[in-house]
């Protein structure tokens, strides 16, 4: 069977994790193509076009993007930012700098009007702005003509080796009928130390992060299973909730 190839466009692109996901699929002869992405960071953007070998990104503030100039698409992603609506930053979601971000995805879905996106974003968004700012981006998406299926993502219930949770917006034109159920979980788990000694891991592109020393004197007192704010800290070394 031949391969039919689907178009991608993405927002917010970052490194390339995303892209990457997406050009390794392969399900009954469908596959995906980047053609165009997008990111407001130049490390980011160079990053990108080292993990997915492309000319196609395009390194400029998502608000100066000309959809028009754009090839069209079948499918668009966005990871839109989660600075407002991450547990550890001000929770301001959308009254905040980065939290109407999103709105510049439904710009895209109105534009192009791709036959599927996906959408991304942390867990956190769920109980951000009294817990008004989840329903009213589901309701943006669906506005632009989308049966739009939602869903909070535990990463590590699909044995990945890190406690990530996130909400995933994936949505269909409402005329293809098309429903989203998410998988069922893993029944195995992974340790991080399972990953790093059992998984050959090519380390192309990393850098070692310069830790502040207080940062560093904090992770002494985590124990395995714990996190910054379930873990029996010192005073000074406690991390504040905003």
């Amino acid at each position: 069977m031949t391969d039919v190839c689907l178009k991608v466009g993405e927002l917010f692109c970052g490194a390339g994790g995303f892209a990457l996901g997406a050009s390794l699929v392969r399900y009954r002869g469908w596959r995906f193509h980047h053609v165009w992405a997008s990111d407001n960071s130049r490390d980011a953007c160079e990053t990108f076009r080292s993990n997915i070998p492309a000319d196609h990104v395009i390194c400029q503030d998502v608000e100066h993007l000309n959809f028009r100039k754009l090839e069209a698409i079948d499918g668009l992603l966005f990871g839109f930012p989660c600075n407002d609506f991450s547990i550890v930053g001000e929770r301001k979601g959308l009254t905040g700098k980065y939290g109407k971000l999103y709105s510049y995805g439904v710009k895209a879905l109105g534009h192009f009007q791709p036959s599927f996106f996906v959408a991304e974003n942390v867990g956190g968004i769920q109980s951000v702005n009294n817990s008004l700012a989840l329903p009213l981006i589901h309701n943006s998406f669906e506005k632009m003509g989308y049966d739009v299926f939602t869903n909070l993502y535990k990463f590590e219930d699909y044995a990945v080796p890190q406690r990530r949770w996130r909400v995933l917006f994936i949505g269909f034109k409402r005329e293809l009928v098309a429903r989203f159920s998410p998988p069922k979980p893993s029944p195995a788990r992974m340790t991080v130390r399972e990953a790093l000694s059992n998984i050959p891991i090519d380390a192309n592109n990393h850098e070692y992060t310069k830790q502040h020393p207080r940062v560093v004197e904090r992770l002494k007192y985590i124990k395995a299973g714990e996190n910054a704010f379930t873990a029996e800290l010192p005073e000074l070394l406690r991390l504040k909730r905003t």
